[in-house]
């Protein structure tokens, strides 16, 4: 009787001996060649990782794993993104302290991770609230400084008063924090800014030497929106005032016939005349309402003549000033001149308005487009009437040539308390001054309670601490207070790739040596969602650091992979309340309440994993029930890695079942102890061998697994493997399921562990099959199928394909035909008689 494989002992003994004997730790120094693969590292939430959250921990470790058995020294570590909203919210909830709910989340995190078998290099671990880690995040902030890349401005911020902290652009939705649904209003405050826009071109031009997805290169480059063109002054018609425009297209000037203006532009005021006022300021209310209630997110252009004239430069015609809900104050000027023959919304907004449309590019007879309608431009090509119509702006002092970026300076002060310090200490005689005793910590606090900051003015926690924010005077009798906004998350994580490669270096960040050794990145892997700003601000601070020299590489990752979102079917009954997968029940393809199915049938959904909609899948239920290698086998099965998958619970059953038949597999290879193979499994030995290899160095791992269940039955079919087969497969097996390969590992008799041991070679001419099924066409068109060996010369293909009746019948002359083959594969002969 065949042994029943125990997998929960099976993992824990293995997790426990890993642990023990420090199987992932990356060595200081090596004669290996590095391999460097990083996970973004998480938040510690409180609710801990579902099974969506794995998918790409899972897929790095088998790469670290694959990696260590190709001869790399592998560093794989992992942290924790620490600081952040979410726990001082939840420090406030439970009356804890910040650094206690870190703690707490943390050892679920870590916990869950080391039972998945994830080969972290552990030793290296550190969280961005760690003062040994947040010191070095202070003095690089230190260096921005010193090199004039942290400014303070009063600028317009999202401020949300329930949180009483400024929030990015990218957390607020309809007027509101994302996360907690909490309003959000504008406000000019005066912030810490970052010159993030300095480098702006080199973070665009750079994205050309990195191995990344395309289109989260396309995502940087919108982000960063570079756009060349001109900025056009238009006199306002008796306001001493002029209207300012960023255009793209200034060859289009003679096409303009409206000007128009954000609602919230500061002009609309001055240049709308008292008759139009009333009709305006009810358009401008309307906006704000409509905007408010996300109905503004329409493709209606509607807008409001404010009886004002602009005064077109290149041609003198007055033309009217609108008010337009599609002119953003954000974008660009916050102002447009509309040239409607040549865009599509001006169009609209002209129809809509019964307003002029002219012409003034056409094609030139397919040679290209020209000039018309436009003066003396007229028959020019475009970019040369671009060209004459900037210099003649800037002869008249009427605009001049201009890059934009949609790009703005990184808003970096935050009013929260759990966040990094910054180390800047305000003087009474209004100079600012750095703080050099790093690190600099963050004031005791004794009640975690909300304290209500900032729910009318916008103060800061660390502002009610008088004796932190107080300092003793100098020789020069001033007095200095400390900065008491914080820095946002991105910091922390903008750099911790770096701690990584020294963690537990407290005279210096990092060793030079140990940088230059390990950088860069040669892997990075995690989510879509952090495509643009974490990427973004990272590459910005990394090249500051090459700029300081403090780093050897210009960028910090070279090889980027995302990984899809893992989904999930949700159950909602009539009332809208969401009900546990284990509540229902199928019946002739409806889904049911299990106790209640006269209700009728739920409603059901696939939707990304939340709480909130009762759909998560844990690990731990998971690995109760089938095992941590299931588990990692079926993330890795349901598809590529890069594509939104959904979980299907019955799938696990399906990798449970693979592995049950790798473990008879096993047991009964060991107890027949075949000698050898046979030539067909041989082959298929080493066609898997080259298949999971070539499949791993491109990231395939769903069809490295694919491949491993067609040997597990063929082999299964035969009876068994040998020894030598057997432990070659076994270390195909191991970066997928390494607890059972483990297992088998010492079975064999084998010492040391399989995670050490060397990755198999394939013989190549045992991957190529002697014999090939050829295509036979004539004229294009299918007339028959040989199998052949592969060697099988053309003129010999030629003579047996006309062997066949239904070749030969369609050949008008043996003797006059041209052959184009594709050889293995293809023949096609083509009759060459009229």
């Amino acid at each position: 009787m065949t042994e029943e494989y125990k997998f929960k002992d099976v993992e824990k003994k293995w997790q426990e001996n890993w642990e023990l004997r420090n199987s992932f730790r990356a060595k200081y120094r090596s004669s290996k060649p590095k391999y460097y693969i990083l996970d973004m590292f998480p938040y510690p939430s409180g609710h801990g990782l579902h099974v969506g959250h794995l998918k790409g921990y899972i897929a790095s470790d088998v790469t670290a794993r694959y990696m260590r058995a190709r001869g790399y020294n592998v560093l794989h570590p992992m942290g924790w993104d620490s600081f952040g909203l979410p726990t001082e919210r939840q420090a406030e909830k439970d009356n804890i302290s910040p650094q206690e709910v870190t703690e707490r989340n943390v050892n679920v995190f870590k916990r869950q991770l080391m039972s998945v078998g994830i080969s972290y290099d552990w030793s290296r671990e550190f969280a961005t609230s760690d003062a040994s880690y947040f010191k070095w995040t202070q003095w690089i902030f230190s260096i921005l400084y010193q090199r004039g890349l942290a400014y303070e401005s009063e600028v317009p911020v999202n401020w949300c008063p329930a949180l009483g902290t400024v929030v990015a652009n990218e957390e607020v939705q309809n007027d509101a924090y994302i996360e907690t649904g909490d309003p959000v209003e504008p406000r000019m405050m005066k912030q810490w800014l970052l010159r993030i826009t300095q480098y702006a071109d080199r973070l665009l031009e750079d994205l050309d030497e990195l191995d990344w997805p395309e289109s989260v290169k396309s995502l940087q480059r919108n982000w960063i929106g570079r756009r060349d063109g001109a900025e056009i002054d238009f006199q306002v018609d008796g306001v001493d005032a002029r209207l300012n425009v960023f255009t793209t297209r200034p060859e289009t000037l003679f096409g303009a016939t409206f000007c128009a203006l954000a609602p919230d532009h500061e002009l609309v005021d001055r240049v709308t005349i008292p008759s139009q006022k009333s009709q305006v300021k009810e358009f401008i209310h309307d906006w704000a309402t409509s905007k408010t209630d996300n109905e503004f997110a329409t493709d209606e252009k509607t807008g409001v003549f404010t009886g004002g004239y602009a005064i077109n430069p290149v041609d003198g015609r007055h033309i009217p000033i609108w008010v337009a809900n599609y002119v953003l104050s954000e974008y660009g000027t916050g102002a447009i001149f509309g040239c409607p023959a040549h865009d599509e919304r001006d169009l609209e907004f002209a129809n809509n308005n019964e307003l002029d449309v002219i012409q003034v590019v056409e094609d030139d007879g397919g040679l290209g487009e020209k000039m018309v309608n436009s003066d003396e431009y007229d028959g020019m090509s475009v970019a040369e009437a671009r060209e004459a119509i900037i210099s003649r702006l800037e002869d008249l002092d009427a605009g001049r040539r201009q890059v934009n970026y949609h790009l703005n300076d990184w808003l970096f002060s935050r009013q929260r308390y759990w966040g990094e310090p910054i180390p800047l200490i305000h003087v009474e005689d209004g100079s600012v001054e750095l703080d050099n005793d790093l690190p600099l910590l963050l004031p005791r606090r004794d009640d975690y309670k909300s304290d209500g900051v900032g729910e009318e003015e916008p103060r800061t926690p660390l502002s009610l601490y008088t004796d932190w924010v107080e300092m003793d005077s100098r020789e020069d009798g001033k007095t200095r207070r400390r900065e008491t906004n914080v820095m946002p998350q991105w910091a922390g994580s903008c750099w911790y790739y770096l701690r990584f490669i020294d963690p537990h270096n407290d005279s210096i960040a990092w060793d030079s040596k140990l940088e230059s050794h390990w950088m860069p990145v040669d892997l990075y892997v995690g989510g879509i969602e952090h495509a643009t700003l974490h990427l973004l601000y990272a590459r910005f601070w990394h090249k500051v650091l090459y700029d300081a020299g403090y780093v050897t590489t210009n960028e910090p990752f070279k090889k980027l992979v995302n990984q899809g979102k893992i989904q999930a079917r949700s159950f909602r009954d009539e009332s809208g309340h969401y009900h546990y997968p284990s509540e229902v029940v199928e019946k002739d393809g409806e889904w049911y309440l299990k106790e209640r199915q006269e209700i009728g049938p739920l409603r059901t959904r696939i939707e990304k994993m939340s709480k909130s909609k009762y759909n998560v899948v844990t690990p731990e239920e998971v690995i109760d029930v089938h095992g941590a290698d299931s588990l990692r086998l079926y993330e890795l099965f349901l598809g590529p890695l890069e594509q939104d998958n959904i979980w299907l619970n019955d799938g696990l059953s399906g990798t449970s079942r693979f592995l049950g038949k790798v473990w008879r597999l096993f047991r009964q290879s060991l107890r027949e102890g075949k000698p050898e193979e046979s030539e067909e499994l041989d082959r298929l030995l080493h066609k898997t061998i080259r298949k999971v290899t070539e499949d791993l160095d491109h990231y395939r791992y769903n069809t490295c697994v694919s491949q491993l269940m067609i040997f597990v039955n063929e082999a299964a079919a035969a009876g068994g493997v040998s020894i030598n087969s057997l432990r070659t497969f076994i270390v195909l097996l191991s970066p997928f399921a390494p607890h059972m390969s483990e297992e088998m590992w010492e079975r064999i008799g084998e010492t040391g562990f399989v995670v050490d041991a060397k990755w198999p070679e394939f013989d190549q001419a045992l991957t190529e099959d002697s014999l090939s099924t050829v295509v036979i066409q004539v004229d294009g068109k299918l007339r028959g199928k040989l199998e052949i060996e592969v060697s099988t010369a053309e003129s010999e293909l030629y003579r047996l394909a006309l062997e066949q009746e239904t070749v030969l019948s369609h050949v008008s002359d043996p003797e006059k035909v041209r052959l184009v083959s594709v050889p293995g594969k293809l023949i096609n002969i083509v009759n060459t008689t009229n």
